[in-house]
């Protein structure tokens, strides 16, 4: 059987298969689940939870291990003039345990909790971003997470030993016409006796060009015996058939091991399947639950050395007869760098140890993380490129060169783009926590806005929508946050939880007058869904640095400053939080759809003469048709 390169599917059909993805049940209390729907549990996240004591003991000391490793071993400069990691700093992570950071010590890993697995991948990325990318893609998406979750006794015995150790893992869901819709997969795996047969071309394979082992997304046909739909694998690097056509080159990240890689009658045998046929998105999905966490934690990272590079840089340049940082067109940018690293850690360590203790649903606090921590750590390397100035934009080679300190601020600009494309693109993000967000509407309304539903369905759906909006609505009027004492454990941050929790109901009701207003039109509304999710990014990073802030101020660890950090990071996002609202209900959005027909139809086409095209000739999807691979192997595994 013959997969075809580009696989036509309906919006509809695309539709139910991200659906079947999702986790549907809600088995566990979500604080930001609540928060959407405006109920503000703070009883969720306070007390901050905190890690064991052993965990705390295993996990110094493993980053104590690190930093030596990283400021004696890891060449950042010449991973980025090179576009490669050398081998020896891979061998040297492998033998330091970095490859199992996640794993299970009775498999060879180190067993770290994800609070120290982020802190791990946070330091690292600092050193050198192109390692942080590699370790993440190997252990919070590549084949260790997902055997962990839903693997069998004897996969996890057969390659979680060397997951740990000796191999590197990637994962393979992309393809030349699938990005975020994989209804449209191509790669197929055909059932043929004991094995399946892969044919199919993955694209972006992060870790394909240097990988040992991969976990493959590809369609079984249903059959006799076989349900079929989209399955994982574990799948051999090296298998015959697979080759690695291409290793791609970036704006940033110039040392990631990324490619395309062409499966031609690869034989996969039947137990490396990882669960059942047709639950491979699930399997990505609630993989990456937790797996997303990764990306924020580096984006802490990043703003940690954006902001100790803004105040060594700001104290030291002086204009007009004092520091640039004493300029308030300046300072304000260090106070944003600041107060914002303060409240992305404050996220990630909370949604970390809430992952460690799985007492709660997590699912959409990591992914507003991912979110929240990509689009501010892009603002926060953007703007330390704007406080460098014109050194900002030079390379850290070039002022080495000419005799001054080699700040990478370009650098980290470059690499930190991709954060708000990589596992998930913001827009997608929004789309996916909206879904999650706007759930319990669907699960009553459902019927009432689908229209292949009878009217008798309809009936039934009105009368159970009826009844939950009765009881839920009134509770939306009134709330402890207008109460002037609520909250007053928290000193002079406890107006700021007063705003979250009043909010939050406002938030709700928003939400349900789009709801009334647009009913089944309301997931076609993208630009209302995406400012409803960053209404809650905010109040949820909001909430996380109070309470982190209290946290810190009961434990005595830089209470006071921590509070200040807090108290100006709030105030910051409560402007934004309005400005979101207001821009719910007046904006551009309808103008902007007509415009966008306009361009497309080409009524503006001679806005865009002119000008010199760059660009080289081919076509814009490259053909990712099945059949044997025309190019040399550029694989290199690394041994």
């Amino acid at each position: 059987m013959t997969a075809p390169s580009i696989r036509n599917v309906s919006e509809r059909e695309a539709r139910q298969v991200a659906e079947a993805a999702r986790e549907q049940d809600w088995r566990k209390p979500s604080f930001a689940k609540e928060l959407f729907l405006g109920r503000f549990r703070l009883d969720l996240i306070h007390p901050h939870p905190t890690p064991a004591v052993d965990d705390v003991r295993r996990g110094e000391k493993f980053l104590a291990t690190l930093r030596e490793f990283c400021e004696t071993e890891v060449d950042g400069a010449r991973i980025e003039r090179e576009g490669q990691i050398p081998d020896e700093t891979v061998d040297g992570l492998k033998a330091l345990g970095a490859f199992g950071m996640k794993i299970d010590p009775k498999y060879g890993g180190l067993g770290l909790t994800q609070v120290y697995y982020n802190r791990a991948l946070s330091l690292v990325g600092t050193a050198s971003p192109a390692i942080g990318a590699l370790l993440s893609a190997h252990q919070s998406i590549g084949v260790p997470q997902p055997l962990k979750l839903f693997g069998t006794k004897e996969q996890k015995e057969t390659f979680l030993p060397r997951c740990a150790r000796t191999d590197i893992s990637a994962f393979l869901l992309t393809e030349p016409d699938v990005g975020s819709d994989p209804a449209r997969l191509a790669t197929m795996a055909v059932p043929d006796g004991t094995d399946y047969v892969l044919d199919g071309v993955k694209l972006w394979t992060t870790n394909g060009v240097v990988a040992d082992l991969l976990v493959v997304m590809a369609r079984v046909p249903a059959s006799e015996g076989h349900k079929g739909g989209i399955t994982a694998f574990v799948v051999e690097a090296d298998s015959p058939g697979i080759t690695v056509e291409n290793r791609n080159a970036f704006m940033g990240l110039r040392g990631l091991e990324n490619g395309v890689t062409r499966f031609h009658q690869v034989r996969v045998p039947a137990a490396n399947r990882i669960g059942p046929e047709g639950a491979g998105l699930k399997i990505a999905l609630t993989t990456l639950n937790t797996g997303r966490l990764s990306l924020p934690a580096m984006c802490v990272g990043s703003g940690k050395w954006c902001l100790k590079i803004a105040r060594e840089w700001s104290g030291a340049r002086e204009q007009w007869g004092r520091p640039v940082a004493r300029h308030e067109a300046v300072g304000a940018k260090i106070s944003f760098i600041a107060a914002t690293t303060f409240a992305l850690e404050a996220v990630v360590d909370l949604s970390s140890q809430m992952a460690d203790e799985n007492r709660n649903d997590i699912r959409i606090e990591a992914a507003l993380a991912k979110l929240y921590g990509s689009e501010m750590g892009w603002l926060m390397a953007d703007e330390l490129v704007q406080i460098r100035g014109g050194r900002g934009f030079e390379t850290a080679d070039s002022l080495a060169a000419r005799g001054e300190r080699g700040v990478p601020a370009e650098q980290m600009l470059r690499d930190m783009r991709i954060n708000r494309i990589f596992e998930g693109s913001t827009e997608i993000m929004h789309l996916l926590i909206a879904r999650e967000a706007v759930d319990a509407h669907l699960s009553v309304a459902g019927d009432l806005i689908d229209p292949d539903k009878t009217l008798a369905d309809k009936g039934r759906a009105a009368a159970k929508a009826g009844g939950f909006y009765a009881r839920w609505l009134p509770k939306l009027v009134a709330g402890p946050g207008q109460l002037p004492r609520t909250y007053q454990e928290f000193g002079t941050l406890a107006g700021h939880l007063r705003y979250v929790e009043r909010t939050s109901r406002k938030l709700a009701r928003s939400t349900f007058y789009a709801m009334s207003r647009w009913q089944g039109r309301m997931e076609t509304k993208q630009g209302f869904l995406g400012r409803i999710v960053d209404i809650g990014a905010e109040l949820f990073a909001m909430s996380a640095a109070c309470v982190r802030a209290e946290y810190l101020r009961e434990t005595g660890d830089h209470g006071r400053e921590a509070q200040q950090l807090a108290d100006v990071f709030c105030r910051q996002a409560r402007i934004r939080v309005e400005e979101l609202f207001g821009r719910l209900w007046t904006n551009t959005d309808e103008l902007d759809r007509k415009v966008v027909s306009g361009v497309l139809d080409g009524s503006y086409a001679w806005l865009e003469e002119g000008i010199i095209d760059p660009s080289s000739d081919g076509p814009w999807i490259a053909d990712a048709t099945p059949g044997p691979s025309m190019t040399d192997n550029v694989r290199r595994p690394i041994r």
